[in-house]
């Protein structure tokens, strides 16, 4: 990826002495477009204009600023889970931590609703069409991370996207440039009719009929900011020059739109200008020693590759075949995307806002606690276990994910053999982890996973007519007597008086009763052989048969990986 974008500067007379007259870059806001985005056939509208307008003036004729779950399944003729998931979705991708919908208690979210505005731009970027996977530069190395013949891989449906990205030719994820330049040159496109859904009508002005309050400004704060920091960086109405010097204690003048719209059109265009810029000098092989926010796709396969970003993205990559540990004093970020690893356990112990786990397999992944969403993206055989307030699951097969959600799981795209669990785990300092973010232990719905079509619309893939609302594959429960607890082990120095102990989600019954009769099964073995009056080549050959056992176990269950930490160490 590029490394962190700064202003650039220009001067309108390149012999003049005057400094460089500042010129004001704009990033769009990944969160929407990559945990925002539902693929719910209704939600993609042919005229999307007018079709938000129509829906606009007809939620806003009760003056009310505010949707619930009911008027917007009314008003878009869809299910109430669907417009709950609406609602849901929408606050885990908000720009403003302070909007009522981001800090609404579960019980309360129907009631309290979605500001329209930023409904209305969620609406919107449903029409919004992600880059297709590319192909990784060196084959050879790809095939190291891939190594075994998945049984999906001969037998592959035709209306799945896995046939891009698990065949023989092995593609991987857009770098993070290629994608920023894609979200810049899709607000270049629309921004006009973005502007339009956010202004307000005032009579008597002819053509130019169309404005823009501060407060309607600032909320395209939800799909672009200025700075690397994000919604921390610099406030929108701060960065406008029709706004930046208003009196606070005076409502700020309407701007015409079509000022705000050729005022931010220069501005993409000099970002866009930039990126382009640093990607070719990347690709030039002269990349900024500064370069922090690498091309995720070139990490080596053999070995784990981690970078952080200026804006708060930390990249775990090519793990294989070895343990890989981060804890909240290695990070300085609000989120992380493990990458193609293999055959691998990694632990992310830290609180986060986002977390992306994309093409691995045959891994155990940990993560701490994410208070947004994690997207779980093209895993095979990869147990997955994670405290979240809600996680998507996108064309996955045979994973299992033990979870600790407060919102229905998500199942997206082409799955198969899917099993959910109730989490598993615990470490010393995840309570604290979990209350930094809003998780409520008291609330798990791993058990009510709600699956959706097979055809994700916002894939730029062609696919078959007539098969866009078919339904995917959902999970099924992990039978109680499979359940076992994964023990992290303490890396932890100095613990807190208060530290965890125990795992925060209660068991179900069944669950509960699995684990209370295996840890009883175990002591009376225990006991039998403590008390098994045995010679001592009787206790030599016991003790090799349950060494024997025990390995194949470790193996066919895949616990073999938590071995790698004890290696590692």
């Amino acid at each position: 990826m590029t490394d962190p974008i700064e202003p650039s500067t220009s001067t309108s007379d390149p012999n003049s002495n005057s400094p460089p007259i500042p010129t004001i870059l704009l990033h769009p806001r990944r969160e929407p477009f990559e945990h925002g985005l539902l693929p719910i056939q209704k939600l993609i509208f042919t005229d999307p204009v007018q079709a938000l307008t129509q829906l606009k003036e007809k939620l806003s004729s009760s003056f009310a600023l505010r949707v619930g779950s009911a008027a917007l399944a009314d008003a878009l003729q869809i299910s109430s889970d669907h417009a709950r998931l609406i609602l849901d979705t929408l606050s885990s991708v908000l720009h403003s931590e302070s909007d009522p919908l981001v800090t609404a208690r579960p019980e309360d979210v129907d009631s309290i609703g979605a500001d329209l505005r930023d409904l209305v731009l969620f609406l919107y970027i449903q029409s919004y069409k992600r880059l297709l996977p590319r192909s990784h530069k060196d084959s050879a190395a790809v095939a190291d991370v891939w190594p075994s013949t998945s049984a999906f891989d001969g037998y592959l449906s035709a209306l799945s996207p896995l046939q891009l990205v698990r065949s023989n030719t092995r593609r991987f994820m857009p770098s993070q440039a290629d994608e920023e330049a894609h979200q810049l040159s899709y607000l270049q496109k629309h921004l006009a009719n973005i502007l339009s859904l956010l202004s307000e009508h005032v009579e008597g002005e002819g053509k130019e009929s169309m404005v823009l309050t501060i407060e309607g400004f600032e909320h395209l704060g939800f799909l672009i900011h200025f700075g690397d920091k994000g919604s921390e960086g610099v406030p929108l109405s701060q960065a406008a020059p029709f706004f930046a010097n208003s009196d606070p204690d005076m409502p700020a003048v309407p701007v015409l739109a079509s000022q705000v719209h050729d005022w931010l059109l220069e501005i993409i265009a000099a970002s866009l200008e930039h990126v382009s810029e640093k990607n070719s000098a990347k690709e030039s092989g002269s990349p900024s020693s500064s370069d922090q926010d690498i091309a995720m796709s070139d990490a080596s396969p053999s070995s784990a590759k981690a970078s952080q970003s200026a804006r708060s993205s930390f990249f775990i990559e090519g793990v294989s075949k070895s343990s890989y540990v981060k804890q909240a004093s290695d990070l300085k970020n609000s989120s992380v995307k493990v990458i193609n690893c293999h055959d691998s356990v990694v632990y992310v112990l830290a609180p986060l806002r986002y977390a992306t786990i994309y093409g691995c397999s045959d891994a155990t992944i940990v993560l701490g606690a994410v208070g947004k969403a994690v997207r779980v993206e093209h895993c095979e055989r990869v147990h997955v276990i994670l405290a979240s307030k809600r996680v998507c699951i996108v064309n996955c097969r045979e994973c299992i994910f033990f979870l600790g959600v407060n919102q229905r799981p998500l199942i997206v795209g082409d799955n198969h053999k899917l099993q959910v669990a109730p989490y598993n785990t615990f470490y010393s300092q995840l309570e604290e982890h979990m209350t930094e973010v809003g998780i409520d232990a008291t609330i798990n719905r791993w058990h009510e996973p709600l699956a959706l079509g097979v055809i994700d619309p916002h894939d730029s893939l062609s696919h078959p007519a007539g098969v866009a609302d078919a339904q995917t594959e959902s999970a099924a429960c992990l039978d109680p007597d499979q359940f076992t607890n994964f023990l992290i082990p303490n890396w932890f120095e100095g613990e807190p008086t208060k530290s965890t102990r125990n795992n925060p989600f209660p068991l179900p019954d069944p669950y509960f009763t699995s684990q209370q009769r295996n840890q009883k099964n175990l002591g009376e073995i225990q006991q039998i052989l403590r008390e098994a009056p045995l010679e001592e080549n009787r206790k030599r050959e016991l003790s090799c048969a349950l060494h024997v056992y025990f390995k194949d176990w470790l193996y066919a269950s895949g616990n073999i990986r938590q071995l790698y930490c004890l290696l590692g160490d």
